[in-house]
């Protein structure tokens, strides 16, 4: 059975090309050569994603994968500019981390509402011909192709934020507690593995005294032995305990053994992360109106009493000891000014100088092909047309000041060979870089 709760996907996102500079001259009744007059290109619309408190899932990414902002538009004559592209949104649910699928680096960590990080940067518009114009030359056919957006394939990792986790093996009663001290309504029979995704609900604390807090609560699935290390449902789980701020530990009184029971869930949580036996924890001993609970109760409790922790005896199924337990989880909870803010670890972005310096690398592609790897030069080479002979012959310059052109005579370079550059392939020549 497969658990249609979405906590790992991965999107390709794509940010919008900027527009082409435009090479264009005054046309004038009275002038018969005018001057450049090209407009600069718009930049391209970025791409963002933003936290939207109202979602819990990134179920919303099950059938979309590819999302792509708008290109800027074109300058024209008269030194207009391209309008800009517009921005691409991407709302995501509190608690997601995001990742640079190729070499796994954290981008961001965002948790607070209405919290938004760049993922794909928006090309800058090229520059119009107006631009190029010197004292030597007074018109200049040059204009620079708008700079190609950003894209990468990201990966998306949710860990719920709840103020409150349930932990527990299958068919503890975590989704019968629950439903019995929030609204929520998950699904509930008799059998393991009822609970196949996350169930949020909201906590009423003020029963027996006026307390506003109205803390979260997240039931998931059931832990097995073995789940840090991948086995059952409770591997996706355990790393939605990570951001609660106290786990309530719930153990069935009537099963066959629940010390032993206590005993795998300490020991999965230790596993996955030591950390996680440090949160402010409350062992809630369930089905106490059953007999068996009944007479492994005394002893359970005094166990637990020894380590030192809190432990209630309850009945989900009846209410029975349900008001202590509020009682009690609402001594373990911060106050309401912290519960306001998201719970640690706070939210990250990851902010990555992109230097533009002029280093390069060449080397051999595996067809013989030369490829000249470096930012500066990529870009450089991706706003050039090169079937404007004079654009060409710019780049040409480029190649030569940057220290390119000796670095691939001194590959063996020849004529007739391919030189790639960024996503243009070119063919070496004595004299000037002409399009393949």
């Amino acid at each position: 059975m497969t658990s249609m709760f979405l906590d790992r996907v991965k999107i390709w996102v794509r940010a919008g090309d900027g527009g082409d500079g435009a090479a264009t001259f005054r046309k004038e009744a009275h002038v018969p050569r005018g001057g450049p007059d090209g407009g600069d290109g718009g930049r391209g619309g970025s791409v963002y994603l933003r936290v939207d408190p109202g979602q819990t899932t990134l179920r919303d990414f099950q059938y979309r994968h590819h999302f792509k902002a708008t290109p800027g538009g074109r300058g024209t004559r008269a030194r207009r500019h391209g309008r800009a592209g517009e921005d691409l949104v991407i709302d995501v649910p509190p608690g997601t981390a995001v990742h640079d699928d190729r070499d796994g680096a954290l981008i961001a960590d965002l948790v607070a509402r209405g919290q938004r990080t760049t993922v794909a940067r928006g090309g800058r518009g090229g520059l119009g011909n107006t631009h190029f114009k010197s004292a030597t030359h007074q018109a200049p056919k040059h204009a620079q192709k708008g700079e190609p957006g950003e894209e990468r394939w990201l990966r998306l990792e949710l860990r719920l934020i709840a103020d409150i986790g349930l932990v527990g093996l299958p068919n503890a009663g975590k989704s019968t507690l629950l439903a019995a001290v929030t609204a929520a309504q998950p699904k509930i029979a008799d059998y393991p593995f009822t609970t196949l995704e996350p169930n949020l609900g909201v906590m009423n604390l003020d029963h027996e005294v006026d307390d506003e807090r109205r803390p979260t609560i997240a039931d998931v699935p059931g832990l097995i032995e073995g789940a840090s290390a991948g086995a059952g449902l409770g591997h996706a789980f355990l790393r939605h305990v990570e951001r609660t701020r106290v786990l309530v530990h719930v153990v069935d009184g009537a099963s066959r053994d629940p010390e032993w029971d206590y005993d795998v869930i300490r020991e999965e949580l230790r596993a996955h992360d030591p950390a996680l036996l440090e949160k402010p924890t409350l062992v809630a001993f369930n089905k106490v109106d059953l007999p068996a609970a009944q007479v492994t109760w005394p002893a359970f409790s005094r166990a637990r009493r020894a380590g030192d922790l809190d432990v209630v005896a309850i009945s989900a199924a009846t209410g029975e000891g349900l008001d202590t337990f509020r009682a009690c989880v609402a001594a373990l909870l911060p106050s309401a000014a912290e519960l306001e803010a998201p719970p640690e670890p706070a939210g990250v972005v990851v902010h990555r100088i992109d230097a533009m310096g002029d280093a390069f690398l060449v080397e051999r592609d595996a067809d013989g092909a030369y490829r000249v790897r470096g930012k500066r030069i990529e870009r450089i080479a991706a706003q050039i047309n090169f079937d404007v002979e004079e654009s060409a012959e710019r780049f040409q310059r480029d190649l030569e000041r940057l220290g390119i052109d000796a670095e691939l005579r001194r590959a063996g370079v020849a004529a007739g060979d391919l030189v790639r550059i960024g996503g243009a392939e070119l063919e070496w020549e004595s004299q000037p870089w002409e399009d393949r």
